[in-house]
């Protein structure tokens, strides 16, 4: 009974030390996350394909810049522009500027839609 006691504690110590490290708008990053998981998941699996390009036949790899490209070029949503602003949100959020991190977020809402 004792180590139960133990483990509930050490539950309950780590999701207080959790509520207390996270910024201003930490809940509402987590909200848009699975949003913008859904959003990128449907939109590579419906999206149209693309010539391979020489790099990519030379085996490089893509970097993010010419996967955004690439994907702005087909007219599809850009998984690293949203990317980039969820990156700002987190980052702003945990130097507590909530301004910041909300600007970011409604990018990202603008960016996945409605």
């Amino acid at each position: 009974m004792t180590i139960v006691r133990l483990i509930h504690s050490a539950a309950a110590l780590v999701c207080l030390m959790s509520a207390a490290t996270a910024g201003p708008c930490q809940h509402e990053i987590d909200r848009m996350q699975p949003l913008v998981d859904a959003v990128l998941e449907a939109a590579a699996g419906s999206g149209p394909a693309a010539a391979e390009s020489l790099a990519a036949r030379l085996h490089r790899e893509p970097t993010p810049d010419s996967i955004a490209a690439a994907e702005k070029k087909l007219g599809e949503i850009s998984s690293g522009t949203i990317a980039a602003a969820m990156t700002r949100a987190r980052e702003a959020d945990r130097s507590g500027n909530q301004s910041a991190c909300e600007q970011a977020l409604a990018e990202v809402q603008r960016l996945i839609g409605p």
